[in-house]
């Protein structure tokens, strides 16, 4: 009689904690979604036994069928890449790309335990010069090993993050006082026209001997050949953030302008309380558009300029023509489009976070 008592004092309580559970699912699906982690919504409707037939068919669409794609892909790949024989062989299958990842990564952790073994060494040393009183004999070294091939990764991404933070505090002005003023706006806008189609190829033998010779005494933190890759990133990324802010403010709903103006507030206030709230959602899918072409743009500097980063690693391993250097380049494509991905999902929670909505 007890049990039975319980069990019904303790049902209520177990419908409210589900209650509460679904609701604070329902405020966070769109972050999960903006992270590409929108399956992970169905699947724990599902567990609670929220509407099981409609969150099996969500998990169908968001999970179950792109998951067949990737399937059917890396089925036709293995199947046909064998049959495709190229001056370095046979163009590698799944496995194959798996396994160099796999060294790869390895190469990785034993290039950071020679450089542990290397400052070791170094500090043994300086520690006898000082205890036997040579301190004019002590140096400090920094590890000059080859770069690995996340060190390339990490290059290419501070990279192109210099390049698009220089093209945004560019292009967001720019696009602002575009929107606002039709006689920037026109004396803009044909130059916009001009370099917006221009090839970062072309950008790149300019942009090298202007840096050259304007950067003659390159600072250790920020090397040459990283700033030109970075100011051709920002020449090639910055239209999109442009164009978007200008049609963006352009749009701002007229009656908020002339409330802004009966106000008399002055331009400042203006463009900071009406003007930037207002057109937040285009410029994010300006900077979201930039970044993306960013890194596709950094990928062709760095080839062509052998500057350090992932478009080097491709070109040398290119260079290189050994049996593994095709599977290698194809874990680099696969990673230049994984971290594509991932810029953009970060752009877009940004997005989600600082506007009223994530679209117009």
């Amino acid at each position: 009689m007890a049990n039975a008592e319980t069990a019904t004092i303790d049902a209520p309580a177990a419908g409210r904690r589900r209650e509460r559970l679904l609701a604070g699912l329902g405020r966070t699906a769109g972050w999960l979604d903006a992270l590409g982690l929108s399956f992970l919504v169905p699947l724990v409707r599902l567990v609670l036994g929220d509407s099981p037939r409609e969150q099996l068919g969500e998990l169908k669409r968001v999970l179950v069928i792109p998951m067949i794609g990737i399937v059917a892909f890396l089925v036709a790949w293995a199947a046909f890449a064998p049959q495709i024989q190229t001056s370095l062989g046979a163009v590698p299958g799944p496995a194959a790309v798996w396994e160099q990842a796999g060294n790869l990564w390895e190469d990785h952790l034993r290039e950071r335990e020679k450089a542990a073994a290397f400052h070791e060494r170094q500090d043994v040393r300086n520690a006898k010069l000082e205890a036997a009183g040579q301190h004019d004999r002590v140096k400090w070294r920094s590890y000059t090993g080859k770069p690995t091939y996340l060190d390339q990764i990490v290059t290419s991404l501070i990279t192109v993050g210099l390049g698009f933070v220089i093209a945004t505090l560019i292009a967001v002005p720019l696009g602002i006082a575009s929107g606002l003023s039709r006689t920037v706006n026109g004396a803009i806008n044909p130059l916009i026209q001009i370099f917006k189609p221009v090839s970062p190829l072309a950008w790149l033998p300019i942009v090298t001997m202007i840096v050259s010779a304007l950067y003659a005494d390159p600072a250790d933190w920020l090397p040459k050949s990283l700033l030109i890759s970075a100011v051709t990133v920002t020449l090639c990324s910055l239209w999109p953030t442009l164009i978007n802010t200008a049609l963006g403010v352009a749009s701002v709903d007229k009656d908020l302008m002339n409330v802004g103006r009966v106000l008399q507030l002055p331009t400042r206030k203006t463009v900071m309380k009406l003007v930037l709230p207002s057109s937040l959602p285009l410029i994010f899918t300006g900077l979201r558009l930039s970044l993306g072409v960013g890194w596709m743009v950094l990928i062709a500097a760095e080839m062509l300029a052998q500057n350090p980063g992932l478009g080097k690693f491709v070109w040398d391993e290119f260079q290189n023509g050994s049996s593994q250097s095709l599977a290698r380049i194809m874990v680099a494509v696969f990673t230049i489009g994984l971290i594509g991905f991932a810029l953009d999902r970060v752009m877009y929670a940004l997005q989600r976070a600082f506007t009223f909505s994530a679209t117009r």
